[in-house]
């Protein structure tokens, strides 16, 4: 009896905290800020895409700031930059959901790591993309959230890690920040809407918030 309470208070001890962060992550989730519907007649379309996972922004090419573009390497058929932020060494160690171990998804989440802007080029709209419609001034203020991710060198250029792209189209750039459990590749796109006045999760971990949240406005 004395050995099943010893268990049951140990098993407690390390389940707490999980369940306080599933309960809390969900809970923020379902909270919106900048609480709008889409307006579709705004002039300037942004997209949303996710693998299932991760979230990424897009932006078309003539809509990003020349901050954001410059030191980029691209051709003519770029059209649409794709951008998404994460932990360094998952980007490098799990290019495919196969790559993923215990051991590089625990340093992810839970121990504070250098993390990448992932920046993929395409030349048209893909069709799993969620169009969000904004103005002139949120369009500034998410071109200017991208940029001041990008860790720049010495010489004020972005930091280029040539050779580690999945494949021709897209590039890896060091970035600002430390990833861990709460502040995800998902808070971090999460997190460029609210600071640009588009509508967005109070908090979340999650993709699915800031998706659902968007295909019901359209």
């Amino acid at each position: 009896m004395r050995l099943i309470k010893r268990i049951l208070k140990y098993l407690t001890i390390i389940l707490t905290p999980p369940l306080l962060y599933l309960i809390t992550s969900l809970v923020l989730t379902h909270i919106p800020v900048n609480n709008t519907k889409n307006d579709h007649n705004k002039p300037h379309p942004i997209y949303l895409s996710s693998n299932g996972v991760h979230l990424d922004i897009i932006i078309q090419k003539d809509d990003l700031i020349s901050a954001v573009l410059k030191d980029q390497i691209y051709t003519s058929k770029a059209q649409y930059f794709s951008f998404g932020w994460g932990d360094k060494s998952f980007y490098v160690e799990t290019p495919n959901w196969a790559d993923l171990t215990i051991t590089n998804g625990f340093k992810a989440l839970f121990l504070e790591s250098p993390t990448l802007l992932h920046v993929t080029r395409y030349s048209s709209i893909q069709n799993d993309w969620i169009e969000l419609k904004v103005d002139k001034k949120q369009l500034k203020k998410i071109n200017e959230y991208i940029y001041k991710t990008f860790q720049l060198d010495s010489d004020q250029k972005k930091v280029l890690l040539p050779g580690l792209g999945y494949y021709i189209n897209d590039d890896f750039y060091e970035a600002k920040g430390s990833y861990s459990c709460f502040k995800t590749c998902n808070s971090w796109v999460n997190s460029g809407l609210k600071k640009s006045n588009i509508k967005a999760c109070l908090w979340t971990p999650y993709d699915f918030g800031v998706l659902n949240m968007h295909q019901q406005d359209k």
